[in-house]
């Protein structure tokens, strides 16, 4: 059945693919960009780039009316990430609940997973300092996530704590975990962009996870 999915920070490599699945399965989808000027994600038929801001609650309610589910992959490098992130979810936890949107799927990072109870990737001694400032912004996003009390369902996607496949095939496959990090299947840990956006599709049209930060893997 089709659904119409806003999906917010289309124009980055998560959200092409996510927006991209979304269409090639026959849903509307409603791509949300700072500059639709520079989008250059999948568009024409089934997709209507809009310009929104993640961070502002009012935004988020306007340009989420009429929709079914929703998919964060915004991210700013511009910003501190906790900064944004922190500001972000706040923002689509009250717009969507004014929009009247249900689920919610937000992509994750695979540093936030655990290594052993209590110990995420980014607690590793020698973690670049950078990165894992980035990895705590995520942190405090799934603070607020469970911190807040919402009807919106919502789930968090972590792939593996590697870099993301760009160019890698859309295989359909892949396996799901908790907040842990799953172990390598025959040494391989790649993971493709493209398989990630399966996993956010498969998620709204026939949800399996709620209220949790969800391991991926192939």
């Amino acid at each position: 059945m089709s659904s119409r999915i806003i999906v917010f920070g289309a124009g980055g490599r998560a959200g092409r693919r996510a927006v991209a699945e979304a269409v090639a399965r026959g849903h509307r989808v409603t791509a949300v960009v700072r500059d639709v000027a520079a989008y250059k994600g999948p568009a024409g038929d089934g997709v209507s780039v809009v310009a929104g801001d993640v961070t502002r609650a009012d935004s988020v309610a306007e340009t989420a009316a009429g929709h079914d589910a929703a998919i964060n992959a915004a991210g700013r490098m511009d910003v501190p990430a906790r900064d944004f992130y922190v500001s972000a979810t706040h923002a689509l936890l009250d717009g969507l609940g004014r929009a009247g949107v249900g689920r919610l799927v937000l992509v994750g990072i695979g540093s936030v997973l655990e290594t052993a109870p209590g110990v995420a990737v980014h607690d590793a001694p020698g973690f670049p300092e950078e990165a894992r400032a980035f990895s705590l912004g995520h942190t405090a996003e799934l603070d607020v996530l469970r911190a807040a009390e919402t009807d919106i369902d919502w789930l968090v996607v972590a792939p593996p704590p590697v870099a993301l496949d760009d160019e890698g095939p859309r295989t359909g496959r892949y396996r799901t975990g908790n907040h842990q990090v799953l172990p390598a299947v025959g040494g391989v840990s790649a993971f493709s962009y493209a398989d990630l956006a399966v996993v956010l599709i498969d998620e709204i049209e026939t949800p399996k996870h709620h209220r949790s930060l969800t391991a991926v893997a192939a």
